[in-house]
């Protein structure tokens, strides 16, 4: 064929595989939303009363990082869908008749799917860090805001617990300017004491609550007083603690080099940090590359036998996608229980995606032909 009819084969085959391609990142990105990202942040919005339209900002900031763990799938599925869909139709077999090679007809996908994978490492690099901050900061700041009524006075408001007990009681003077005035605190959480906290002001914090200038008197059953303390500055978490909690996804606030960094410098992380952190970091370059490790797989699994008259590809994306992720899962488990050095953890669903790829394309394209 001359090159302007190849040319034209290219523009076909990628014109299929980028519309499956939009389509498979768009369903796999709602998959992830509506069962992992979304529920997480319900659940959140739950625990820590954070008002709707900023929970709904906090939805579209985690967007990116979702979208780079779907372009590897989107990529996947496109590959076997359009190589499947052309089989079926014997196109496959015209153009080999035609004197084209089944690695020839790959090239555009291959093409196709580097590009992707250098646009998901630069979107996880720059764009995602950003957003992941954003979405921190905007946490930080609506809990800040949380249980603040402007202008009210003499109001009191109570914490329960499991059982729905009384735990905590506040009564508050007045509020003005989100600082919370004469304060009074009775906490019952602890059996057979009342701690009675007073201060003059106080207000809420991603880190709990703090008071200024006050006492806090430690009463038993029997109304004996058993301690008394005084402070100028006291912070209190009361259960309101986000630290741990927000702090999860401190690797994804970072890029590479400010991860390497971030690593080298904090010496005072503990062993599994670390190794939580180093698996970051190499899935950072991991995780991009597997859409080439997908279309290695893709390809030769894409090709549709003369006898069978349906079409397999997205059956045959949904299991190897499945098997990725539970490699996956399993080795970052392995990794941060120490089982496995870090880098393994990171790499070896790749590697594994890899040789057995590497295999089956080999399998088909060169020794059939």
């Amino acid at each position: 064929m001359e090159k302007d009819e190849i040319k034209l084969l290219d523009k076909y085959i990628l014109k299929q595989v980028i519309e499956m391609f939009l389509m498979g990142v768009a369903v796999f990105t709602s998959i992830i939303f509506a069962s992992d990202t979304f529920i997480t942040l319900i659940k959140q919005i739950s625990l820590f009363g954070i008002p709707f339209n900023v929970a709904l900002m906090m939805i579209i900031l985690n967007l990116p990082q979702v979208i780079v763990m779907t372009i590897p799938m989107g990529v996947l599925l496109a590959t076997v869908m359009t190589l499947n869909n052309l089989s079926l139709k014997s196109e496959i077999t015209v153009m080999r008749a035609c004197g084209i090679s089944l690695n020839r007809v790959a090239k555009p996908i291959f093409i196709f799917a580097i590009l992707m994978s250098v646009f998901c490492f630069t979107i996880n690099e720059t764009v995602v860090p950003v957003m992941m901050k954003q979405s921190k900061d905007l946490a930080l700041w609506s809990l800040g805001q949380k249980n603040i009524p402007e202008g009210k006075q003499n109001f009191v408001f109570k914490e329960v617990n499991d059982n729905g007990g009384l735990k905590r009681l506040f009564y508050v003077g007045y509020c003005e300017d989100k600082i919370l005035h004469n304060i009074t605190v009775l906490d019952t959480a602890k059996q057979g004491t009342i701690q009675v906290l007073q201060a003059e002001e106080g207000k809420t914090s991603p880190e709990g609550w703090d008071f200024q200038k006050g006492a806090v008197y430690t009463v038993d059953d029997e109304g004996k007083v058993l301690n008394t303390t005084l402070f100028d500055t006291s912070v209190v978490k009361f259960g309101l603690d986000l630290t741990n909690e927000l702090n999860k996804n401190v690797a994804k606030e970072m890029n590479f080099v400010k991860l390497v960094k971030y690593i080298k410098d904090n010496i005072s992380l503990d062993a599994t940090q670390k190794k939580i952190y180093k698996i970051e970091l190499f899935d950072k370059l991991a995780l991009p590359l597997t859409t080439i490790a997908f279309v290695l797989i893709g390809v030769p699994l894409a090709i549709t036998p003369p006898r069978v008259r349906y079409n397999r590809g997205f059956l045959f994306s949904i299991l190897i996608i499945f098997t990725y992720y539970l490699i996956r899962a399993l080795s970052i488990s392995f990794g941060e229980n120490g089982v496995i050095p870090t880098f393994w953890a990171a790499w070896l669903p790749n590697i594994v995606l890899t040789i057995l790829g590497l295999w089956l394309y080999y399998k088909k394209v060169y020794t059939i032909e």
